[in-house]
């Protein structure tokens, strides 16, 4: 299929775009403490452009060092001596006919009370002393809970509001002092991106940042000229535009990235927050303030599956936002759309839903997604699974590693140039990799890319392991991808696959490879302390998943709340049965990122699923099973199946068997220790990178 509209240059503004692909903006921790983009950013970025991306949105950028820092390594252009920085940014871009728009940005009640004022205390010492950040990080989850105990300065706001659901733990309402300061600091940076030579400039107005804060009726409540009424509301926002085409030109692009609906009543919150019809009023006043192009987007973080979304939604779920928005308007819409194959963004660009298409996980995954595309290679796609390893590794990694975000299936994040001179000194010599899951497919194109020849045996008749459980569970196919398109890529380097054929140490004596990988994965919990474990209504969650066991309209206790457990109680939902959770732990799913969790509960709720929290298995018989919850109070469930979702124990015997024989031999994965598909891919990648 060719995707001619997709691949036909566009004017925003003045600015001619090359394509109608647009990498929009994510946060990956990639910059300096001080602001300036380091070498390992410009590569990130450089990357992408030379795969064929037209428009170019980095990171959030912010525009004072006192309290508009959501990240420490974040990009800034709170000083000119940011400008000459960004200039070789530019430089870097341009080299391969892309064009760089920086998005401005503040958190408001969204941001870490933490960060407010450190930044220019923190940064001249740190570039005398440049230890000084690690021990910052060290110090971060003191500074954390120190915030999550109210003990902190406030965070600037609208107005004294509710707190977001991640966010600061204190705000206050901003004085007009203070709204002209912010309003000044946005102008004054968007004058010196035009200084640096970066192309346009993108007011970052959604997500539940400060500048939708001011918009939405929720967050502003404030009674001077700067809330209440649809115009007082909008009044922060205009005085933004107009300093910025006032000081430089009219004719520098401005975007501004737009949250269309707050999606308060995807939450059964109608009541709160502004809707899309709201959001496109917004938009029509935007392009009557001379706003270039619009970037829709939507939701909050009181929301935040309706922008960042699981696996579990369906691409182009919310097109329909910006087909409503470019009806209105007549300047160029930009939109993201959870794009997910040239197929969707080029039906959606020859249907008028949008003008550019926009994405960052797919340019995360795949740089080359768009020069694949155009050149008639869109199935050597490596495509975003939407596991969300991106979003968590950033947040997890930047406040406590100053380390940046990773992705699940693109090991070379943050790492272009060390990845793409990787040493080839594997000299042909043959590895064996045990274990066709995520785990093994990485490292097997890792040492493949190194060099080494690598034959993979995998005991059952196809790719996947415990990916193919997971992607048994509802909404959750597109998680074989991964396995689709690693597999697909270790091929085509040359890896040798051996199905239904089972691994021991006759088989490897015989290979006599050079090193040996075991990513075998693990084996579901069955607690042999307790009793009637092992009768015959006690199943694991992988039969129900995988179809192995099924039963319908029965009474069914599940034991464990993790992310398993609730992809298993939705399924046995889904077939008329009356489910019951019990969990040891006061939290459902605990050890797993929230928007897993609060995804699968958006389901499971309307079946009125009873959860039983800090209680703990006893025993189980025929007619079901007995429990104790932390009081000491026993109690009986009776059940006709009971399934049992206690996690995984690493299936490491071989790998055992073969280091006490000598074999120079290494674990991943689930084989080494439990965890996520980018847990396992990370552990993968970085152990075959040392064989």
């Amino acid at each position: 299929m060719s995707y001619d509209l997709m691949f036909s240059p566009m004017k925003i503004g003045t600015m001619e775009v090359k394509n109608r692909v647009v990498m929009t903006a994510a946060e990956f921790s990639l910059g300096q403490i001080n602001g300036e983009p380091t070498e390992r950013m410009m590569n990130y970025y450089e990357e992408r452009a030379k795969g064929g991306v037209g428009l170019i949105i980095p990171g959030i950028c912010r525009v004072n060092d006192m309290a508009a820092t959501s990240s420490f390594t974040q990009l800034s252009m709170s000083s000119d001596r940011h400008i000459e920085p960004m200039r070789e940014m530019v430089r870097r871009i341009h080299k391969y006919g892309a064009k760089l728009c920086i998005q401005l940005h503040h958190p408001g009640r969204q941001g870490y009370c933490s960060s407010i004022n450190s930044l220019p205390l923190i940064t001249p010492v740190a570039e005398k002393f440049p230890n000084l950040p690690n021990a910052l990080f060290k110090a971060t989850p003191l500074l954390l809970g120190l915030e999550g105990k109210k003990i902190c300065m406030s965070q600037q706001a609208p107005s004294k509001c509710e707190l977001s659901a991640h966010g600061a733990m204190r705000i206050h309402a901003m004085s007009r002092r203070e709204v002209h300061k912010l309003r000044d600091d946005f102008i004054a940076a968007a004058v010196r991106c035009k200084k640096a030579g970066v192309d346009a400039v993108e007011l970052h107005s959604t997500h539940g940042y400060i500048l939708q804060q001011f918009l939405s009726p929720n967050t502003n409540q404030r009674t001077d000229e700067y809330g209440g009424s649809f115009d007082n509301r909008m009044r922060f926002i205009t005085e933004i535009i107009d300093g910025i085409k006032t000081q430089c030109g009219r004719d520098y692009p401005l975007i501004v990235r737009l949250c269309a609906d707050e999606m308060y009543a995807k939450i059964g919150k109608p009541e709160k927050g502004y809707n899309l019809e709201t959001g496109v009023k917004i938009a029509k006043r935007l392009e009557e303030l001379g706003v270039d192009a619009i970037n829709v987007s939507s939701a909050c973080y009181d929301t935040y599956n309706y922008w960042l979304e699981p696996t579990s939604f369906e691409p182009g779920w919310r097109a329909y936002l910006a087909k409503a928005v470019k009806e209105a308007v007549n300047i160029p819409v930009i939109a993201a759309n959870f794009i997910r194959s040239p197929e969707q963004a080029e039906r959606q660009l020859e249907e008028g839903y949008q003008d550019f298409v926009g994405s960052a996980r797919n340019f995360i995954c795949d740089p080359y997604w768009a020069k694949k595309a155009q050149e008639g290679r869109s199935e050597t796609i490596r495509r975003c699974i939407g596991c969300l390893h991106c979003i968590k590794s950033f947040i997890d990694n930047a406040a406590t590693k100053g380390t940046p975000g990773e992705c699940a299936l693109n090991p070379s994040v943050g790492i272009e140039k060390e990845y793409a001179s990787m040493p080839k000194t594997g000299r042909g010599f043959e590895v064996a990799v045990i274990g066709a899951g995520p785990a093994g497919l990485t490292a097997a194109i890792t040492l493949a890319r190194r060099g080494f020849k690598v034959t993979v045996l995998e005991k059952e008749s196809e790719a996947g392991g415990q990916v193919n459980i997971a992607a048994s569970g509802p909404f959750k196919d597109k998680l074989h991808w991964a396995v689709e398109d690693l597999q697909r890529e270790a091929e085509s380097l040359g890896v040798e696959f051996k199905f239904n054929t089972e691994a021991n140490a006759e088989t490897l004596k015989e290979m006599n490879p050079y090193a040996v990988v075991v990513a075998t994965g693990g084996t579901p919990v069955r607690p042999k302390s307790i009793e009637g474990i092992d009768g015959e209504n006690v199943v694991t969650a992988p039969e129900i998943l995988l179809g192995k066991r099924v039963v319908k309209n029965s009474r069914v206790v599940v034991i464990g709340s993790g992310l398993t457990g609730l992809e298993t109680t939705e399924k046995l939902n889904e077939l008329g049965n009356t489910v019951t959770v019990v969990e040891m732990a006061d939290k459902i799913a605990g050890n797993a990122w929230f928007q897993f969790v609060d995804d699968s509960l958006s389901r499971i709720e309307p079946y009125g699923t009873e959860f039983l929290l800090g209680t703990k298995l006893l025993s189980v018989d025929e007619k079901g099973v007995k429990v104790e919850d932390k009081k000491g109070s026993k109690a009986r469930i009776n059940a006709d199946l009971v399934v049992l979702s206690m996690g995984v124990r690493p299936n490491n015997a071989l790998a055992e068997e073969l280091k006490k024989a000598g074999v120079n031999c290494v674990a991943v994965g689930d084989a080494d220790r439990g965890g996520t598909i980018g847990n396992a891919t990370q552990s993968a990648f970085h152990a075959a990178m040392t064989v």
